[in-house]
């Protein structure tokens, strides 16, 4: 892949419309919003793929969440050629948000939009406990879902997904809340009415966060709600997203 973002865009935007850039959970991957391209045809959907992971396994994770968004933010801001939004889930919300921060903070342009998913406002976090071992590393993702029972229960390929996950939990406790003015930017959360890691009301507290229009969106169901229920969440995004359709062309 050329460009300035290079290989965190494993695959090229299929969609016309601004660009949506998608950063995953924990974990995760790109491939997790590789459904999104076909189902939100009229955006340039972007799943960014962190280092350590899928196409770019053979690269060091970031060790940081700042070291992580000051190098997404450089990148974004040379390649950016349009209106794009961000979306993010559970870790990849917190990552959407400073991402953003760091992108204004660079003089750079401000996205038409920021979806945060399963993750409460920055005010409200916590760091995850340190020194955790494999086996509740292991039972932490079953509680969430997301991952195949199948796959936690094979060594082989719990091996291989344990290193990533610890290495995203070590970018979740850089974080260090530091309070600034909220954003001018139109905001959608989305949170689940079951979800073990997150409350709805620390979902709503992003409303604190923006100046611009805010939404909430809550569902029935866990952790991965928003994204099993792709259906639904994807007309939230078009919706939001409406107003910047219909005058983008394809980048």
């Amino acid at each position: 892949m050329t460009g300035a973002l290079g290989a965190w865009l494993p695959y090229r935007p299929a969609g016309a419309g601004p660009r949506l850039y998608c950063l995953p959970h924990a974990g995760g991957s790109a491939s997790a919003f590789r459904p999104w391209r076909d189902g939100l045809a009229e955006v340039a959907v972007s799943p960014l793929q962190p280092p350590g992971r899928e196409t770019r396994s053979g690269e060091p994770p970031h060790a940081s969440l700042d070291e992580l968004c000051a190098e997404l933010a450089d990148r974004l801001i040379a390649e950016a050629a349009g209106p794009y939004a961000v979306f993010g889930h559970s870790l990849g919300a917190l990552v959407g948000f400073e991402l953003v921060r760091a992108v204004l903070a660079r003089g750079g342009p401000p996205p038409v939009h920021l979806f945060v998913s399963g993750c409460g406002a920055p005010g409200t976090l916590a760091p995850d406990a340190e020194g955790i071992t494999d086996e509740e590393v292991l039972a932490l993702m079953r509680g969430l879902g997301g991952t195949p029972e199948a796959f936690l229960a094979d060594p082989r390929v719990a091996r291989m997904l344990l290193p990533r996950v610890r290495a995203d939990l070590t970018v979740r406790n850089s974080f260090r809340h530091r309070p600034a003015p909220p954003l001018d930017v139109p905001m959608t959360a989305f949170a689940a009415d079951a979800d073990p890691r997150v409350s709805v009301e620390d979902v709503a507290a992003w409303r604190e966060e923006t100046v611009g229009r805010f939404r909430l969106h809550t569902y029935e169901g866990g952790h991965f709600a928003v994204l099993d229920q792709q259906e639904r969440t994807l007309s939230h995004v078009r919706e939001a997203l409406l107003p910047h359709l219909a005058t983008t062309t394809a980048p």
